[in-house]
């Protein structure tokens, strides 16, 4: 059977989305991570590391907690959430710590280095340069205080190494996270970044995250021929295994001016970093990266490679090291029903791993490709990037798990708060 091409199942997606109510993304991260899994006819839970995955599934294990797991990136023009926004103001959101539950208050690392990397594009078919241009740092003091918070440093830093840190407000005071506590009154740090005014907050918010996980096993099994051929539950039952959990989540409004130094430029692209000290060294070394929903878990399965694409990512296809991960990639892609040709293709079109944002068009994840397929409008908060990963991975052959982040009425397994109308954006806590 003749496979569409991979631009044409992202066209499948934005027609169906533009004839629907716009609903919410998960990082397609743990969808893909367990077709991963199950194409290659694994059946134990691969133990991880400390250098392992960035999802919502990694748990609690003894080197690695929750506030050292990345979850998800999304970045987007701040007017295509708020109208009432400055017209050239970016909001980059890091999300961490998954499945914190509510009303307890969790806590950033304070021995890790939490990193936005951006790097300018000059237009939106260039290539990726795989190295910041900008990079935003965040480090976190021990929690103080009543209620308990964290202080907060900020670093810019140069491609050329020029940095400027931050540690007080434009008003003097010192930066710092909101508490659980005071999640209804947050604290937005105004910030005089080289001439420019950045806001910065970090605190719980809840995980916009949203996927009815326990009906994706049924659903991969029948996929793959190893039991019935099922679809989705009905959206009046379908159940979010995210609903009521919250994420730890660094949230900047950062002005394009400033992001462009000397240059016009208007695409960007940009991942996160997490980096920790080597116990060996002292050295940091990269231990998560994540940019676009789902490319790692897509892509890698085995605990080796999964560990090697987080230290080296985003890279060159180039690069040798890149090797045991086209391998695992292609099995993975290939098990799932791709030709030789359209696994080319989307390797073309997901790695480098970064996400792309042109910001001069409207935000959202595939609202447009470029000549090689890759999406590059960055990711809005109420994209469905689990419906855009299923017709994808599966070429159109499963196209929704019918869950939608506001929910269905009268099914409470499903279902999340509203978005706040300004900045942070993020729904409250739980």
């Amino acid at each position: 059977m003749r496979m569409p091409p991979l631009k044409d199942c992202f066209r499948s997606v934005l027609a169906s989305c533009t004839r629907s109510k716009p609903r919410r993304v998960l990082s397609i991260t743990a969808l893909a991570f367990m077709v991963a899994l199950t194409a290659l006819g694994t059946s134990t839970l691969i133990r991880p590391q400390i250098t392992e995955a960035s999802d919502h599934d990694d748990g609690d294990i003894d080197v690695r907690s929750r506030a050292l797991s990345l979850t998800d990136l999304y970045v987007f023009r701040e007017i295509d959430q708020n109208p009432a926004a400055k017209s050239d103001d970016l909001i980059f959101v890091m999300n961490t710590n998954p499945r914190s539950v509510a009303r307890i208050q969790y806590f950033f690392s304070t021995e890790a280095r939490y990193e936005f990397r951006i790097s300018r594009a000059a237009n939106v078919n260039a290539p990726v340069k795989t190295t910041p241009d900008v990079t935003f740092r965040l480090t976190f003091s021990n929690p103080t205080g009543t209620p308990r918070r964290q202080l907060v440093t900020l670093s810019m830093i140069d491609a050329d190494g020029r940095t400027t840190t931050i540690s007080r407000t434009s008003n003097g005071r010192p930066i710092a996270t909101t508490s659980l506590a005071s999640g209804n009154s947050p604290i937005l740090n105004q910030l005089n970044v080289r001439g420019s005014n950045v806001t910065l907050f970090a605190g719980l918010r809840e995980d916009p995250f949203y996927f009815d996980v326990e009906q994706f096993f049924r659903v991969r099994a029948g996929l793959l021929g190893r039991g019935p051929a099922v679809g989705f539950r009905d959206p009046a039952t379908a159940v979010d295994f995210a609903t009521g959990y919250n994420v730890n989540t660094v949230v900047l409004r950062v002005p394009r001016q400033l992001l462009q130094a000397n240059t016009r430029t208007t695409t960007f692209d940009t991942w996160l970093s997490l980096s920790i000290p080597d116990p060996r060294t002292g050295q940091f070394m990269q231990t998560e990266q994540l940019a676009r929903p789902a490319v790692n878990e897509a892509l890698v399965i085995s605990q080796p490679t999964y560990a090697l694409y987080n230290r080296i990512m985003p890279t060159s296809t180039n690069n040798p090291q890149i090797a045991p991960i086209a391998r695992e990639a292609t099995t993975v892609l290939r098990a799932l029903g791709n030709s030789n040709a359209r696994i080319n293709s989307i390797f073309g079109a997901f790695l480098p791993d970064v996400m792309r944002i042109d910001t001069t068009q409207p935000s959202g994840f595939a609202n447009a490709l470029n000549a090689k397929g890759s999406p590059i409008r960055g990711r809005l908060l109420s994209d469905d990037v689990v419906d855009i990963a299923f017709t994808v991975l599966t070429n159109g052959a499963v196209t929704t798990d019918n869950v939608s982040y506001e929910g269905t009425p009268g099914n409470s397994a499903q279902g999340h708060d509203p978005l706040v109308p300004s900045f942070p954006y993020l729904a409250l806590p739980n």
